[in-house]
């Protein structure tokens, strides 16, 4: 979706710069949830891992010339130390003009947001999971080390890119339980409603 007039005024533009392309495909679902379309269109951008997206993000932001335009990072936080990590990603950025960037950290990768609505999952996958909902490893999915291992346990089908598009036309952006989801939420809706 390009940026665009629109009853006399420029649509603001929304560009995700992300580390993968399994964020891409849950987004490109998930965004036209939660972004008003007559204000806002948006466009995401996948990266092939964390490395490549932080040596890209001051090339792409300084190169960008395009008016209306803000700009969210997207990174798993993997095995990182998650003030670490945002304050390198904020030293990239606010090398160029974009220093209002919104940067959000995934807690500790893109399987968390999954478990933290089982009820997606189920519905994507065609299994019941109601058993497993309110058991204590899902109430906090962040926390899991090992999310992606943990819901390929549930699902052996699972597969990130794939599995990305078939959960986030499931998922509820109110209930999930992931903090680091409803703080990327919350943090797309204030851009939404300033």
């Amino acid at each position: 979706m390009e940026g665009r007039a629109f009853r006399g005024f420029i649509m603001t533009k929304l560009v995700f710069l992300l580390e993968e392309r399994s964020t891409k495909e849950m987004l490109n679902t998930l965004l036209p949830k939660i972004i008003p379309s007559d204000k806002f269109s948006f466009l995401c951008i996948p990266h092939e891992g964390k490395s490549n997206l932080k040596k890209s993000l001051p090339v792409k932001l300084r190169a960008w010339r395009e008016p209306n335009v803000k700009f969210i990072i997207i990174c798993d936080k993997d095995s990182s130390d998650c003030k670490v990590l945002k304050n390198e990603i904020n030293k990239l950025v606010n090398s160029t003009k974009y220093s209002n960037t919104l940067i959000r950290i995934i807690c500790t990768e893109l399987e968390s947001w999954y478990l933290g609505d089982l009820n997606a999952v189920s519905k994507a996958f065609s299994i019941d999971l109601t058993k497993k909902i309110n058991k204590p490893i899902y109430q906090n999915p962040d926390v899991l080390s090992n999310a992606k291992q943990e819901l390929r346990r549930l699902v052996p089908l699972y597969q990130p890119i794939s599995g990305s598009k078939y959960i986030s036309k499931y998922m509820d952006i109110n209930k999930n339980k992931s903090k680091s989801f409803q703080v990327f939420i919350s943090g797309v809706r204030k851009i939404c409603s300033a």
